[in-house]
């Protein structure tokens, strides 16, 4: 039996996917002057244990994105609910990375300070994915920073989740 497809309404798509949180994580690079490259995600996933492979789902048309891409590495910077300015300021069009420390990890990428979690990562390959790229990161190093809850999004606003 062929079904003929519905069409799906953007915004309705949007609104009902933003009824699931998300993580939020900053994803970093160095570009070929050593200049700090970031972007932010909602995206992040863990994908395999065996082998240890990670993904998210930057936008086709990100600039940022395709800073990162072209350096073939990438570090996951998982933040914390303490972490909101930080993400708004990561997140927009000015100078990023005023007063932001970080350092260098392993593989030559930001490693936030006070990130929650810090994962490593060479670029193992992307797929398409509609209007996003599905990029899957083979992790290299990773890490525990520090304890505490982690930012999420959610309906639009950032927040954290409550246990019971």
């Amino acid at each position: 039996m062929s079904e003929t497809a519905k069409a799906i309404d953007p915004a309705q798509f949007r609104q009902v996917l933003g009824h699931y949180p998300t993580g939020v994580a900053a994803i970093t690079s160095l570009d070929a002057n050593g200049q700090p490259l970031v972007m932010i995600v909602g995206t992040f996933t863990s994908v395999s244990l065996d082998p240890p492979l990670v993904g998210f789902l930057p936008t086709k048309t990100s600039a940022s994105w395709a800073a990162i891409a072209a350096t073939g590495r990438f570090a996951v910077n998982v933040l914390g609910l303490d972490q909101g300015a930080l993400c708004g300021q990561l997140a927009g069009r000015g100078d990023k990375w005023a007063g932001v420390e970080y350092r260098l990890g392993e593989r030559n990428v930001p490693l936030l300070a006070g990130a929650l979690v810090t994962i490593e990562c060479d670029i193992a390959g992307t797929s398409d994915a509609g209007d996003h790229d599905f990029v899957l990161g083979a992790v290299r190093s990773l890490e525990v920073g520090r304890e505490g809850d982690p930012l999420l999004y959610y309906r639009g606003s950032y927040g954290t989740f409550t246990n019971r």
